[in-house]
């Protein structure tokens, strides 16, 4: 009999990773982004990680730039500093965002727009109602995106193929 590999139960699995490689910030002094993880009860994911890949300012992806990890505290909350990146193909300023949590066999995919662009080809083709989930609001000097893994206000998610 084979045994169970953590995609495959319930976690979670994400302390060790976050020990291995802690980094909640893409830059010291920067735009702050908060936010929640809730599952479909609109309850917090106290065992959430998630994570960020961007471009940087003038919208080029670099090796050295632009990852980060952070694992989300009892109330679901996590934190990053970032920059505002530079567009990149035509695209409006975003960041892109992977969501690994308990309950679910794989992570999620989805972008957090910057308020107060137009949209891109991507985010035009999302149907109107939903399109809000994707946009970061300002707040508190910084910005606030929340992720809904599932119900009234679900967070769009991306098919990567894999």
């Amino acid at each position: 009999m084979l045994s169970n590999t953590p995609s495959q139960t319930v976690g979670p699995f994400f302390s060790f990773g976050l020990c291995i490689r802690p980094q909640a910030d893409v830059v010291e002094q920067g735009i702050v982004l908060r936010g929640h993880v809730y599952d479909g009860a609109g309850e917090p994911v106290p065992d959430a990680m998630v994570e960020l890949w961007q471009a940087d300012e003038t919208g080029a992806y670099r090796g050295d730039f632009g990852w980060a990890r952070c694992g989300t505290d009892r109330d679901g909350a996590f934190a990053f500093t970032v920059v505002e990146p530079g567009p990149v193909d035509g695209q409006a300023p975003h960041l892109s965002m992977q969501v690994f949590a308990r309950g679910l066999l794989k992570q999620v995919f989805t972008r957090v727009y910057f308020p107060g662009h137009a949209p891109d080809a991507l985010l035009s083709s999302i149907d109107e109602e939903r399109r809000h989930t994707l946009v970061a609001r300002e707040e508190d000097g910084g910005l606030r995106f929340d992720v809904h893994l599932q119900g009234e206000d679900e967070t769009v998610f991306f098919d990567l193929g894999f």
